[in-house]
Formats: structure tokens, sequence, C-alpha cells
């Protein structure tokens, strides 16, 4: 799967966050999203797994069970990370403002350089520590307005998805043989089988609505279909213009839950405005320090 156009990269990936970001909008039109937060797992993991071993059974064949065998370490470890992150980002947006949730997880090229220096001992500039300070100061600002203990704990648990994510990153750049594919589509059976497993313990349903059910598909749907057009556009694109791309997800994110016609109106309180200006000030800075690495990120 190569692109005979290299210059259709950038919209590509573009339209991949297009399609992420329309996550946070989905979940708000659940029904009480926050008492069925593991019927939701349940459904978006299952469809993430089918959804992923439909694309590689197109991509390779027959011999695409394969790559699960592996996924070695790492894969674990990296499915676990994004396990970690689907969880934590359905309580952290029913805890709290989707710009908050969103805001939290622009953090991410920053928590997975700390975690590349702790466990990689890669080398973080002068400029990606000020990044990363500055974009520290935007998410204090951020918690200092969420005074409500539940849009705190929201905070937390977007910081969680966050680090989840970044476990994903790291553990992809340890083993780089590692199939990315594969270890997403295992994450959405860690997220399918821990769901079940709550479900069954707790004695719930595992089903929602018929609505919910629908809506707990589409983002599952959603994530994958991105997935599969960023991995066809970020082969063609450096690092550093990817995590300046890369917001699309989080404006698009904020901005569909804001829009009035759409039916949510969620505006942003003064503290999340102030805190996420300087989380993409410390972005766009780290994008432009990193512009002589020119070494791509695509997932395969």
């Amino acid at each position: 799967m190569d692109l005979k156009n290299q210059k259709a990269a950038v919209p590509i990936v573009l339209l991949a966050g297009l399609f992420w970001s329309f996550g946070p909008y989905v979940v708000r039109n659940i029904d009480a999203a926050h008492t069925v937060p593991w019927q939701y797992l349940f459904t978006r993991g299952l469809v993430i797994f089918i959804l992923l071993n439909i694309f590689l059974y197109l991509e390779e064949g027959l011999d695409f069970y394969k790559n699960y065998f592996k996924v070695g370490v790492s894969g674990l470890i990296g499915g676990s990370g994004l396990a970690l992150a689907m969880i934590s980002f359905i309580w952290s947006i029913t805890n709290t403002s989707a710009s908050v949730t969103l805001l939290c997880l622009a953090a991410m090229p920053f928590i997975t350089a700390l975690l590349g220096f702790l466990f990689l001992k890669e080398k973080i500039s002068i400029s990606v520590w000020i990044s990363i300070i500055v974009a520290a100061s935007g998410i204090i600002i951020i918690a200092l307005g969420n005074k409500n203990p539940g849009s705190l704990g929201g905070l937390l648990f977007g910081l969680m998805s966050a680090l989840g994510f970044s476990i994903f990153s790291v553990s992809l750049r340890w083993q780089k043989k590692t199939p990315k594919f594969t270890t997403v589509s295992l994450a959405g059976l860690i997220c399918f089988i821990i769901s079940a497993l709550f479900i069954i313990n707790k004695d719930l349903s595992f089903l929602s609505t018929s609505k919910n059910q629908g809506l707990f598909a589409t983002h599952g749907a959603l994530v994958c279909i991105g997935l599969i057009l960023y991995s066809l556009g970020s082969k063609n694109i450096p690092a550093a213009e990817l995590t300046l791309l890369s917001l699309t997800e989080i404006i698009g994110g904020i901005f569909w839950v804001w829009l009035p016609w759409l039916g949510i109106n969620e505006i942003p309180s003064n503290n999340t405005i102030i805190g996420g200006f300087l989380i993409f000030i410390s972005i766009f800075y780290y994008s432009f320090t990193i512009q002589t690495n020119k070494r791509y990120i695509g997932l395969n």
C-alpha cells in the first residue's frame, strides 16, 4: 500500500485527522455515555479488531495471521498501552469537556519524548525540554480551571490516555519490526476482553440501545479508517511535519462539539483556552526544532 503521487500524502494525513476528530462528537451523542463505558469499549474494541484484520487480509492475504507470531514483548506492551489509552479516553471525555481531553492528548509528543529518554536512552535537546515545560504549564493551567472533582478526574484520565498512546509509540521505536497494525488490532482485542470481563463481573448487559450500539461501532470505524489513511500518507512525511498535521484531530474535535448547529455547543473555559494555546505553541516550537530530523514514522 504505497502512494504513487507523494504530493497527496499531506491531504491524506489531514483527512485521517479529520476522521479521528469526529470521535468526541460521536461520544457526545451517546445517550448517558457515563453509564455504558464498558459496553462502548466492548463494541468499539471488537469493531477495531475485526476491521483491521479484514484490512490485513486484503493487504497480505491468508498469511496475515502470521503477524501475530511476530508481535513479541514490544507488541504486547504497545497493545496494552494502546488499550489503556482507549479505556482512559472514554472515562476522560465522560467526566470533563472534550477540549480538555483532546488537549491532554495533544501533549503526547512530549510524554513520548520523556519515555524515550527514560527507557530507550534517546537524547532530549534543550529546545524539546523547553517545549515540554511550556506544554506542562498549559496542562497545569487547565487543571487549575477544573475545580470540580469529576472534571479533575477527567483531566487525569486524559493524561493517562496520552500516556497509553505514548507507550504504544515508544514500543514501536524499541522494536521497529513489530507489526504495527497487528499491535493496534491486539489493543482492540484487549479492550474487548477486559470489557467483557467487567460486564460479566458486574452482571451488566453486553449491549446498549440500538442508537448507542451504532455510535459505538461508528467510532471504532472512524478509528480504523483514520489509521489506514494515516498509514498511507505518513510514510512520505517527516516526523516534524507529521506532528503539526496531527493537530487536525485536536482542533477539529474541539470545533465539532462547539459548533452550535451540530447540537452540542460545548464552550471551552478560559483556563482551557489559555492552557490550550500554550500547548499549541509548544507543539509548533517542538516541530520547528526537529525540522532537521527527517525520520519517517509511518505505520505498516
